[in-house]
């Protein structure tokens, strides 16, 4: 077997082939907001509701990873930017493959906006790193965003598409975008792309919004969810994730999954 497939059982569900990622690289982009003043309390509770992974930057793993009794996988994101800064759309590099080797992460991960003035260097660090993942046996998840100045509607399905087979063409292994809306959509997104898709959580939103929102995406074919706020903001993190992990590995019904959260 080879490194990548190895570390890949560290992040995804065994059986299903399916997973949850929380990210908690909000830190760089926003500050320390609600949720993420406690790191490692915040890992613990997805942690025990039975998250595959958390995603973040080298402080997740030096200030939050892995300090409670369940573990859980670690995904280093790779590159940043601030949400004051003069383009937050342009994602610069600020760690590297080895560095996240040697600090014991499962997988890294990228965030390329397509369709940003900077689309460009974004793209060819993109493709550097992948290249560089091939080498090491490292896993590469690329989170891939249609926005730009000729982006009206970044969950518009032929961006989304495009956005995510560009990853894939590019030699990701797993592509984190936007839900499109409707399952069938969706799977236009999903039948497109050669790898596995996850949907990213967005904004803070109900309950029942994100969970139906996760069994459309299902239904369209995505491998799983990468969703930070609706998470680790929850009032019992670890209760929601349980509900969409009821969602992703067991295929139970929203209605169901809502019982979870006791309503």
């Amino acid at each position: 077997m080879r490194g990548k497939e190895i570390r890949l059982e560290r992040i995804m569900d065994r059986n299903t082939k399916k997973t949850i990622i929380v990210p908690m690289d909000h830190g760089v982009t926003n500050g320390p907001i609600d949720g993420l003043i406690d790191m490692g309390r915040a890992v613990d509770l997805v942690a025990e509701g039975g998250a595959n992974a958390v995603l973040g930057h080298v402080g997740l793993a030096l200030y939050g990873h892995r300090q409670g009794g369940r573990d859980i996988g670690l995904i280093l994101h790779l590159s940043a930017s601030t949400s004051i800064g003069p383009d937050p759309n342009d994602k610069v590099l600020v760690n590297s493959v080895t560095n996240a080797m040697k600090m014991g992460a499962d997988a890294v991960s990228m965030h390329i906006n397509v369709g940003a003035d900077s689309e460009a260097r974004m793209l060819s660090d993109l493709g550097r790193v992948a290249v560089e993942c091939m080498e090491w046996g490292m896993p590469l998840l690329a989170m891939m965003y249609p926005r730009g100045r000729k982006i009206e509607n970044e969950h518009q399905v032929e961006h989304v598409a495009l956005a995510a087979r560009v990853a894939a063409e590019l030699g990701a292994d797993l592509v984190k975008t936007v839900y499109t809306g409707d399952p069938e959509s969706f799977r236009v997104v999903t039948r497109g792309c050669p790898v596995p898709v996850v949907v990213a959580g967005g904004s803070k939103t109900s309950d029942l919004a994100t969970l139906q929102m996760i069994e459309g995406a299902m239904e369209g074919g995505a491998a799983g969810i990468s969703i930070g706020r609706n998470a680790f903001q929850h009032r019992t993190p670890d209760l929601f994730i349980r509900a969409a992990a009821a969602i992703i590995h067991q295929g139970m019904s929203v209605e169901e999954a809502m019982k979870i959260l006791g309503e």
